[in-house]
């Protein structure tokens, strides 16, 4: 699942939304990244990387980016917003680091640890946690990179490195209560408001992994089956207004 192709339709219906909503002239970049076992890390961060300095160069304004993945394409994104805020990223001071961060982070269902007996299946969700955990090593490569905050962004309980790594305007978790990566979520959650990053929060109840994109294709209604776009679309409007110009969003699929 993890072709931007499968989330055409998706894509479209956000697509629409976000006109609907105000946005003239929406953009969204969606990312082909190559999955495992075809490739392991780090070429999909070196991918997303070169996606995002992409539309960097194109918007000139980083300020009007919002980044958006659900599942492994938004830990892909969590990777990425480390990775930019790394202390160490060879020439490019802390200030000059802030500038390049774009506006706003849109995760669903994110994989913040790759392998950890909190990921946990449940009686609804139909993901499967010993699946995850053979599919994190593939991608991992190694068992030590599995301690890398580039591989595995919930490793990394550094509340600085977080802080630096927020978006001007902060991040959006939506996810199911009963997933299995919800205790990881709530945990990261926590940590960044603990460091002071704005965090918008929707943990839908009953719900499963991924679910605004499953109700996309699986609900009855057309107000069921948009109902996660409309609440993601509100959320990135109060970060980044409509003002007539581009504004560009970045999916990178599970």
């Amino acid at each position: 699942m993890g072709s931007s192709y499968f989330y055409l339709e998706f894509l479209l219906a956000w697509l629409e939304i976000l006109q609907k909503d105000g946005y003239h002239n929406p953009a969204i970049f969606a990312l082909e990244y190559t999955l495992v076992p075809d490739q392991t890390y780090p070429l999909q961060l070196q991918q997303t990387v070169a996606g995002y300095e992409h539309l960097c160069s194109i918007t000139k304004d980083p300020g009007r980016i919002c980044l958006a993945g659900d599942s492994a394409g938004a830990t892909l994104q969590l990777s990425l917003l480390l990775y930019l805020s790394k202390a160490s990223f060879p020439g490019r001071e802390s200030e000059e680091q802030q500038q390049r961060m774009p506006g706003f982070a849109t995760l669903i269902s994110p994989w913040p640890t790759l392998v950890t007996p909190r990921n946990r299946d449940t009686p609804s969700d139909y993901l499967n946690a010993e699946s995850l955990h053979l599919y994190g090593r593939q991608y991992a490569g190694s068992t030590s990179n599995l301690k890398d905050p580039l591989v595995s962004p919930g490793v990394c309980k550094d509340g600085e490195w977080w802080t630096r790594a927020s978006p001007s305007g902060g991040f959006c978790f939506m996810y199911g209560s009963e997933e299995v990566f919800g205790p990881e979520v709530r945990d990261l959650i926590a940590l960044l408001r603990r460091n002071g990053c704005a965090v918008r929060v929707r943990e839908e109840s009953g719900q499963v992994h991924a679910w605004p994109v499953v109700s996309l294709f699986l609900a009855n209604t057309l107000g069921e089956r948009t109902k996660g776009l409309r609440d993601l679309t509100k959320m990135v409007r109060e970060v980044i207004e409509p003002v007539g110009e581009l504004v560009d969003g970045i999916e990178a699929g599970s």
